[in-house]
């Protein structure tokens, strides 16, 4: 029988909130939209404020960023420019143009 050291949640609190963190993290980075601009368009109004950018589908995405607009109402992308503006009368997967919401496959790890 293996004997737990009873005191390490005391003894190692740092591990336990890197771990939480690090799963509030993945579970935050599913719930985040993700937009792409395969179109090459120079807006795109989405219904969210906060959203992950990917600048074309894969393969030739670049790096998937997150983007936070804050108090703005638009926000560009530092890697593609794509300039995104947040749209209230949208709503899920909504984006103007049409089809520019992305969700990544189950086989993307941390796409």
């Amino acid at each position: 029988m293996v004997e737990h050291d009873q005191t390490w949640p005391q003894a190692a609190p740092e591990k336990l909130d890197r771990s939480e963190t690090l799963l509030e993290l993945v579970m935050a980075h599913d719930a985040i939209p993700h937009f792409h601009n395969d179109a090459g368009v120079r807006a795109i109004g989405i219904p969210a404020k906060k959203l992950m950018c990917i600048g074309a589908r894969p393969p030739q995405d670049h790096p998937h960023v997150f983007l936070d607009m804050g108090g703005d109402d638009e926000i560009v992308c530092p890697y593609c420019s794509t300039l995104y503006r947040y749209r209230a009368d949208l709503h899920g997967q909504d984006s103007d143009p049409p089809g520019c919401a992305w969700t990544p496959d189950a086989g993307d790890a941390m796409a």
